[in-house]
């Protein structure tokens, strides 16, 4: 697995989050975005990331410690990034580190969630597993995505997305050619709704919505048929919507494939602690199963 690859899966989440933060929640902008801006409902600093990135590093973190997954630790660094800053948190994981505060464990949580909101198959465990993509091989990442899920998705759907996302990234992290890496992380899909979706994602409408099956097929749809990175980040974002978690999840696939040179460096110039974060995959890059 090459460093620049891994760096650029990384940062590219975060590059991806943060150009997406102030749009998030709006319709599509009238003037195309092109660049790092503030503002938003959650008015937002120019290159501020949000929790899809803060959630990210926390299971780069527990990945980087325990040489592996732990759900224990990966829940507390979890619930910990989110007492500190719970603003830019969901519905779902919001609700979910609440009740693991009040002492339940994590698969008690996730299903009181599940039941109180009619459902848990938004977006929240699809956006923050691209880290077992990176450190695990892409027979093993599946099992591991799902069970990452789990911690606060108590939905298998949104457990089946981030698994195919997570195996996507693990492929190109470990130079396949895109075409092959969706390929082969279609071959794993066990959820014949995601598997309906995503098979063919240039035949429905992109929605970027909160939804699971929605957001990852937005960015899925994007990446494949982009040119590059740049241009990739860019048409998710302006999708508008829940546009920092498509940002995120394209920008992740696309920094897998093309490497963090493919990154514009004016976009990590003005990146929130772009240099943390590239400590940080070079930290996962080192511990990597490879």
């Amino acid at each position: 697995m090459e460093l620049a690859q891994a760096s650029g899966a990384l940062l590219g989440l975060a590059v991806g989050d943060a150009m997406g933060a102030p749009l998030e929640g709006l319709p599509p902008p009238r003037r195309r975005v092109t660049e790092m801006e503030g503002g938003g409902l959650n008015t937002v600093r120019p290159g501020q990331y949000t929790d899809d990135t803060l959630q990210t590093c926390a299971l780069a973190r527990s990945l980087i410690v325990c040489r592996g997954y732990s759900a224990e630790d990966v829940l507390l660094r979890l619930a910990a990034g989110y007492r500190r800053q719970p603003r830019f948190y969901g519905p779902t994981a919001r609700a979910a580190f609440a009740l693991v505060g009040q002492g339940y464990g994590p698969e008690d949580a996730a299903r009181i969630v599940h039941s109180r909101n009619r459902g848990s198959r938004s977006n929240g465990s699809v956006m923050r597993g691209l880290p077992l993509g990176i450190f695990y091989r892409p027979h093993r990442v599946g099992e591991v995505s799902r069970a990452c899920s789990r911690l606060t998705h108590f939905d298998p759907v949104a457990g089946e997305c981030s698994a195919f996302v997570n195996r996507m990234a693990s492929e190109l992290c470990r130079g396949r050619t895109t075409r092959a890496a969706y390929h082969h992380a279609l071959t794993e899909c066990r959820d014949r709704e995601v598997f309906a979706v995503l098979s063919a994602y240039d035949e429905f409408e992109l929605r970027p919505t909160l939804d699971a099956v929605q957001s990852t097929h937005c960015a899925l749809a994007v990446f494949m048929n982009a040119p590059s990175y740049e241009e990739a980040v860019l048409a998710a974002i302006n999708l508008g919507g829940d546009a920092d978690t498509v940002g995120a999840i394209t920008g992740g696939l696309a920094g897998a494939a093309w490497g963090i040179a493919a990154i514009p460096r004016r976009w990590l110039l003005a990146l929130q602690d772009a240099e943390k974060l590239h400590l940080l995959s070079r930290q996962l890059w080192a511990v990597s199963q490879w």
